[in-house]
């Protein structure tokens, strides 16, 4: 069987731009009640990046699991994005993965299976260069193609990095430019430049350890990947979780080269503006324009990490990662909540919280 349409002509939507809308999925989730055990250190009360359960004193395991709809058309790159986006979310645990599993749906009557080869092939050079193995896994037939991971990492019990632990004072730091929604519709579209395209694939199939090791070093408490929900919302997610509010300096956040001119044009994702519409009752603009806020909420696949760490500590975490080629950026700064509401229109759900249901995880951009 021969291919006879790109991979992402199969695709609704690029890479976690496919991810249900954050409002949606907070709704949903309002409904159930988080699940407890006295082994569960990190499960789904704050929408953290991965669980985390105690086996002992000194160890804990992380599992994960991530995948999406094809966002490039060269099958093995298609695999080690997926991959990596994947094992990132360990990474921002202050963990490392150990072993992980395939998730793949096909479409066996439109693509040739030598295609999936490639896909699978791609996921096990990241775990190779990762230090972890991917040992089997499930598909399905579908007619929309997927590709992921579940993973299963490790960690220390007492340096495990959560959404909830931002502190008043810590400045931001970000790993990796932004961008990444903006250029996969561009290459849907056929409109994204060569080089633009190139540094994408770079930054997507870049894994965060490094990132991960600075953070713990720096200190940090406070840590996620930015993916899906854009800077904008997983920050707006973590000031929430931490009780504090944030200031960004729009013009520190990297963003690729490029990009800005596709997003003027009026190459946007679908998922990007469901991002800005979400932390619209969040978000003071300051007197910024469109744009610049639809950047910050620009969808990512595979993003860089973002953690808080004491000024000095981020600023030397920010030099030694630039040191090892390393893209990273001081952004902005964490504030404490100066008028804590006795009361909120809205109503607090019973399980994940939605984040613009409380006062706290406000940003504003300077």
């Amino acid at each position: 069987m021969t291919a006879t349409r790109r991979l992402t002509q199969f695709s609704h939507g690029a890479g976690c731009a496919c991810k249900l809308a954050p409002g949606l999925l907070a709704e949903v989730l309002s409904s159930f009640t988080p699940p407890t055990a006295p082994e569960l250190l990190v499960g789904t009360e704050t929408g953290d990046d991965a669980a985390v359960w105690r086996l002992d004193a000194d160890r804990a395991l992380v599992a994960t699991t991530d995948f999406f709809t094809p966002l490039v058309d060269d099958a093995r790159t298609w695999g080690r994005i997926a991959a990596q986006n994947a094992a990132s979310d360990v990474y921002a645990m202050g963990g490392r993965p150990l072993f992980a599993l395939n998730l793949v749906a096909w479409p066996s009557s439109d693509l040739p299976t030598s295609l999936l080869a490639e896909v699978l092939a791609g996921g096990a050079e990241i775990a190779a260069e990762g230090g972890f193995v991917v040992v089997g896994g499930h598909s399905v037939d579908d007619p929309e193609p997927k590709y992921g991971l579940a993973v299963v990492g490790e960690a220390h019990p007492d340096r495990i990095m959560r959404n909830s632990g931002l502190r008043d004072g810590d400045a931001l730091v970000l790993t990796k430019p932004l961008g990444i929604g903006i250029t996969t519709t561009a290459i849907k579209v056929g409109a994204a430049p060569d080089d633009l395209v190139a540094a994408a694939v770079a930054s997507m199939t870049a894994s965060n350890a490094a990132a991960a090791r600075a953070a713990i070093t720096a200190g940090a408490t406070g840590c996620t990947d930015v993916t899906g929900f854009g800077l904008l919302g997983h920050l707006m997610k973590m000031a929430a979780a931490s009780q504090v509010d944030a200031v960004l300096d729009v013009a520190a956040v990297p963003v690729l080269p490029g990009v800005r001119v596709l997003a003027e044009s009026g190459i946007l994702p679908g998922g990007s503006k469901r991002n800005r519409d979400w932390v619209a009752p969040s978000v003071d603009a300051n007197g910024h324009g469109e744009i610049d806020v639809l950047l910050l909420a620009d969808a990512q696949t595979s993003g860089g990490l973002l953690f808080g760490a004491e000024p000095e500590r981020a600023r030397v975490a920010v030099a030694e990662l630039a040191a090892s080629g390393v893209s990273a950026a001081v952004i902005g700064e964490v504030r404490a909540v100066t008028d804590p509401p006795t009361t909120h229109p809205h109503r607090t759900p019973r399980g994940a919280t939605d984040p613009r249901r409380t006062r706290a995880g406000r940003i504003t951009l300077r």
